[in-house]
């Protein structure tokens, strides 16, 4: 037979309290998606990411579908992670969306020894990035500003 022990007292940490705060405060027209972790150098998915800033959503499926670099596959997959969330979680038209906000930030750098001559070693920098696409319904934004 198992017990089950009740801890009472216990608070999450004040991380998650501000966290949640945030997401309260958010617009009811916006939506995010967050790609962590991607070994993508940061600059070469920046390069990506500005070229979408502000387009129709449409717009931004098909300039990353046409691109032929390797950060546009994964900005694609954020961006319609993104338009998901608005449509499901929000019930937002995917006609109106815009892409409100996109950037990146830097991850963590992997290490690596690349041994060179005379027996000395230089290190190599496999960057990460963190990846965030939001998505705004215009229609809706403008009859909150009209208000």
């Amino acid at each position: 037979m198992q017990t089950i022990i009740k801890r009472e007292g216990l608070k999450r940490s004040k991380f998650h309290a501000k966290r949640k705060e945030t997401l309260a405060t958010l617009p009811k027209y916006e939506a995010r998606a967050v790609a962590r972790f991607v070994r993508i150098s940061p600059r070469k998915a920046r390069s990506v990411i500005n070229s979408i800033r502000g387009k129709n959503v449409s717009e931004a499926f098909n300039l990353l579908e046409f691109s032929s670099k390797k950060a546009a596959r994964i900005v694609y997959n954020v961006l319609k992670s993104a338009v998901a969330n608005a449509t499901n979680n929000l019930g937002l038209s995917e006609e109106n969306l815009y892409v409100a906000a996109c950037y990146v930030n830097d991850g963590p750098r992997m290490k690596r020894v690349w041994p060179r001559g005379r027996g000395r070693a230089d290190i190599i920098q496999k960057r990460m990035s963190h990846i965030t696409v939001i998505v705004r319904d215009r229609e809706k934004e403008n009859e909150t500003k009209a208000k």
